[in-house]
């Protein structure tokens, strides 16, 4: 039975669940993939953080390299967040031979084309499920299940915190600013909230789509983007006399002429649409292809487990095709 060692970098929300996962459900996976596994190495400096899930501080280090260029390990796991020093240090595992999975999209929609190329230059992979809509398999359903389709439109529900605050805002008439104090007391929205409110989170999440759906990359900075600041209530009431509810949708579809219009705004979606019902924290991804039609994936959108799932996934897709 061929054995995969694995590297991680981080044990933070989702790091930690991740190794979660590999540790409590390894027989499963060993039983489904026929295949072993053992994460070798950990770069942390958290303390609290190792103990909390139990490692062996033996196989902590604090020097990245001792994983990145260490040639027993075969797979890295990048769930450190931030463009730098996860962007390089991604490059770096890919250029010493080593597949690389990563829920990082703000390293992945910075660096799309470079982090695709690099890898198939070595011949080893870079897979980013978990970059878009947490445990949602919507990517793999993309680049996979639905690669027979001609996609014409992608849309969806892509950041937890926007549509948690819409949702409350929407069906119990709360203020932004009280909503946005009780997401963040609830851990759905950060200390600086900025990133999600602004559509910047988003942005990301659609430059990824749109690559792998359309084969064209977008840089997040390029497309136009509003984020839900700027929603009143009075917007909302406008909203629910037409019968709709406003969502934080991103949008990409292809127009007459072939050319791709894409867009981030706050949007008047109809009660009748699947994405108006979808609430709170999660998220959802609607796909359209000529041969399928229309398609929606939904699910937890963030979370430790949930993606540390579609990042498990995707260990798993490597160490199956590694494996033949």
């Amino acid at each position: 039975m061929k054995k995969f060692n694995i590297g991680i970098l981080g044990l933070g929300t989702v790091g930690g669940g991740t190794y979660d996962i590999l540790r409590d459900n390894k027989d499963i996976i060993m039983e489904r993939t026929g295949v072993d596994y053992a994460v070798t190495r950990i770069l942390e400096i958290n303390e609290k953080a190792i103990a909390a899930h139990g490692v062996d501080p033996a196989i902590v280090t604090q020097n990245v390299d001792e994983i990145l260029t260490d040639p027993s390990i075969d797979i890295v796991v990048e769930s450190l967040g931030g463009i730098e020093p996860s962007s390089s240090w991604m490059l770096k595992a890919l250029e010493n031979g080593k597949s690389v999975v990563t829920p990082n999209k703000a390293a992945v929609a910075a660096n799309f084309d470079k982090l695709q190329k690099t890898a198939k230059e070595h011949g080893v992979q870079i897979r980013i499920e978990a970059c878009v809509g947490g445990g949602i398999p919507a990517l793999t359903a993309i680049t996979e299940a639905l690669a027979g389709n001609k996609f014409t439109e992608v849309m969806g529900i892509l950041n937890g915190t926007t549509n948690y605050i819409m949702t409350k805002m929407g069906d119990e008439g709360l203020a932004y600013a009280d909503v946005l104090k009780d997401a963040q007391e609830k851990g759905f929205a950060e200390a600086d909230p900025t990133a999600d409110v602004e559509g910047i989170d988003v942005a990301n999440k659609l430059s990824i789509l749109m690559a792998l759906a359309f084969g064209k990359y977008v840089p997040p900075t390029e497309i136009p983007t509003v984020g839900i600041t700027g929603v009143t209530m009075d917007d909302i009431a406008a909203a629910k006399e037409k019968g709709c509810k406003i969502k934080l949708i991103a949008r990409a579809a292809v127009k007459e002429d072939g050319s791709l219009e894409y867009e981030i705004k706050p949007t008047e979606i109809p009660y009748s649409h699947p994405l108006a019902g979808v609430n709170y924290e999660f998220n959802a991804i609607y796909v359209t292809g000529n041969a399928v039609d229309e398609v929606m994936f939904y699910g937890k959108g963030a979370g430790a487990l949930p993606t540390g799932s579609a990042i498990v996934g995707d260990i798993i897709s490597i160490m199956r095709s590694e494996a033949k």
